[in-house]
């Protein structure tokens, strides 16, 4: 498993953090650092058809090895990092042989990976683990991903006796602020379904997500000096707490689980003049999620018409925009696919976790685009903080996955469906 950990460690090294601000693709120039280093990597294990786009998008192909006539299918993850934590200058400790207790990632700071808090630890009890220092993420969201993917190829091609028929390879920028799909192009990608590697715990596999969508609350008010400010002041910010406080109180992350929506503040900035809140809405069922846009329009609605004559114009505008919907309608059609993925994982001893993804991935917005496209298990725990850490053997486990979709697709009649 050598070569896993090195691989995986040469990938998180590189800061590629993503950056919703920017305009452009990638978002961040650095990202592109990684992906040439991908491009390359492609190229020296035998991939053909091995490119970059303009926008940072890496494609490439493994040619079938059999004479029949095999569906092209892909794998599919994304290289940049989530910039709601620290991506820069990350450090990966190895722990060997984990022992069931405390983890220090750093002593200094008094910073701890405990399984009293995260309990999923016990599960890989007497294995490896990648760990972060406690001062950055770790990355494994989704380099677990790429490094799997990558390997699973670099096994394919070392080892002509599995048949398989033609594989694509894509991976993406921009992923983390909920872009890297813009711009992939299915067409030349060329493949009749996809697998993302981008999922946590090991079995995980995954064809329903979260419907999504993001919205900027902005509140404008009235700067007049405290002393003279009765009747006269209207201070924003208090506002943006009213409008806070008008939000399910129970209907948060972390007070919900399963198929249960939420809202999620996940900015907020203001002065007396001007306050913005920004917040996150997810629902796995469509009525729901339209319900809860309905939900912010009439909060803000309340607000303007509380301050409508003291105003004079509205005094609380939403701006709501959707980013990703469900993709179990796109997939239940093809069933066959998470069928597939199932078998493989069943025949090499791991056990499924079929489950609805609390979050999104680049396969939600790929199934909308043509590309059907189930999620599977990369590894990874605690993404997108200091706590983040990765099982080695999971990692393992995952490429055995890509290799066994590999195969059985290559031997399977698909004529019925």
């Amino acid at each position: 498993m050598q070569h896993i950990i090195d691989r995986f460690i040469s990938y998180v090294v590189i800061d590629t953090e993503s950056d919703a601000s920017s305009p452009t693709t990638p978002s961040t120039k650095k990202q592109l650092v990684l992906a040439n280093l991908l491009v390359k990597e492609l190229q020296t294990i035998g991939l053909t058809e091995v490119n970059i786009d303009e926008n940072g998008y890496v494609m490439g192909t493994l040619p079938s090895n059999v004479d029949h006539e095999v569906p092209t299918i892909g794998f599919v993850s994304h290289y940049d990092t989530s910039p709601d934590f620290i991506g820069k200058d990350v450090k990966p400790q190895i722990v060997k042989n984990y022992d069931g207790g405390d983890i220090v990632l750093n002593a200094e700071k008094n910073i701890v990976l405990s399984p009293n808090y995260f309990q999923d630890l016990l599960l890989y009890k007497g294995q490896t683990l990648i760990t972060t220092n406690g001062l950055t993420l770790l990355g494994a969201d989704d380099k677990a991903g790429l490094t799997e993917i990558v390997s699973a190829m670099e096994y394919l091609m070392q080892h002509p006796e599995i048949k398989h028929g033609k594989i694509r390879v894509g991976f993406t920028p921009d992923e983390e602020i909920g872009r890297g799909a813009d711009i992939f192009d299915v067409e030349k990608f060329g493949a009749q379904w996809a697998y993302t590697m981008d999922g946590s715990q090991i079995g995980e596999l995954e064809y329903e997500n979260f419907n999504a969508a993001g919205a900027k609350i902005t509140f404008k008010g009235k700067s007049v000096h405290p002393g003279y400010a009765k009747g006269k002041m209207i201070n924003s910010m208090l506002i943006a707490n009213d409008f806070i406080n008008e939000l399910p109180k129970h209907e948060i992350p972390q007070e919900t689980t399963d198929y249960e929506g939420f809202f999620h503040v996940v900015g907020l900035s203001g002065s007396i003049e001007e306050s913005v809140v920004e917040l996150i809405i997810r629902d796995h069922d469509a009525t729901l999620f339209q319900d809860r846009k309905d939900k912010i329009v009439a909060i803000a609605a309340a607000i303007n018409a509380k301050f409508a004559q003291q105003f004079g114009e509205d005094i609380c505008i939403a701006e709501i925009k959707d980013q990703y919907y469900n993709m179990r309608e796109k997939v239940e059609p093809m069933m066959f696919i998470v069928d597939l993925a199932e078998k493989a994982m069943k025949e090499l001893g791991i056990e499924p976790l079929i489950k609805p993804i609390r979050g999104g991935t680049d396969g939600s917005r790929l199934s909308y685009m043509g590309l059907p496209c189930p999620n599977i298990f990369a590894g990874g725990h605690n993404f997108h903080g200091k706590y983040e850490y990765v099982p080695v053997e999971s990692m393992q486990k995952a490429v055995d996955v890509i290799v066994k979709i590999a195969e059985l697709t290559a031997s399977t009649d698909f004529s019925d469906n």
